[in-house]
């Protein structure tokens, strides 16, 4: 009777421990990491011309999705395609005044003023390298992941309000429709820095009305929070 007892007890042990190697091998060829993004920056501009400056703080902010393609057995290297949006500003002392055909840009110097910036949205397609220390049953691992991301402004806006009048303009001319950069996000767990380079200007030819051409590029650092 114990000795049936026994082959019955191992058949059941022996039953588990085969369903769960089967499940952590079905795991392991099927785990993905890090689908969806959240992230704020600090907006910085690079390139300014004399006499330019920013003031206050500028903000950003993006969230999105990324599919995860690992590319080795262990899983740990991945490439990442993903679709995202941002909402960028940026404050300074470059007043965008309307006109026609485009926009003329004054540089605030002796002027008093409240508020002057300009925002964008864009449309984000990131691709990445991907490099962690996760498996498939490990949730907080450490992450380099490094690539660079295409941006499409889908609609723009600049703010000023100061002497002598307040103005606000939407759907900026003279703005590179298209923005990209490099990208890089290193933490662990929960917590990971984030930094953007851009690599053009934001700006497409534009001049100053003291003749100076206006070549900013952006520089994003921040935290970004990536979930499953």
């Amino acid at each position: 009777m114990r000795f049936r007892l026994f082959l019955f007890l191992f058949f059941i042990f022996s039953a588990v421990a085969y369903a769960q190697s089967n499940k952590v091998t079905e795991l392991d060829s099927l785990y993905r990491e890090d689908q969806i993004f959240i992230g704020v920056t600090y907006n910085a501009l690079l390139n300014l011309p004399k006499s330019t400056s920013q003031n206050g703080f500028s903000t950003g902010f993006q969230l999105g999705v990324i599919r995860d393609f690992p590319i080795n057995k262990p899983r740990n290297i991945a490439i990442g395609l993903g679709l995202g949006y941002s909402f960028n500003s940026y404050n300074q002392n470059i007043k965008i005044s309307s006109s026609t055909p485009l926009p003329t840009y004054t540089i605030l110097e002796d002027i008093n003023f409240s508020k002057n910036n300009f925002s964008q949205h864009l449309l984000e397609f990131p691709f990445e390298i991907r490099w962690r220390t996760s498996n498939a049953e490990t949730y907080k691992f450490w992450r380099i992941y490094t690539g660079v991301k295409l941006g499409y402004v889908f609609a723009s806006k600049s703010i000023y309000k100061g002497q002598p009048n307040n103005e606000t303009h939407r759907n900026l001319q003279g703005l590179n429709s298209w923005q990209y950069g490099l990208t890089m996000s290193v933490g662990y767990n929960t917590w990971n820095g984030y930094i953007y380079y851009g690599l053009n200007p934001i700006f497409d030819s534009a001049i100053t009305t003291n003749a100076q051409t206006i070549e900013m590029n952006a520089l994003k650092i921040g935290l970004i929070f990536y979930l499953l």
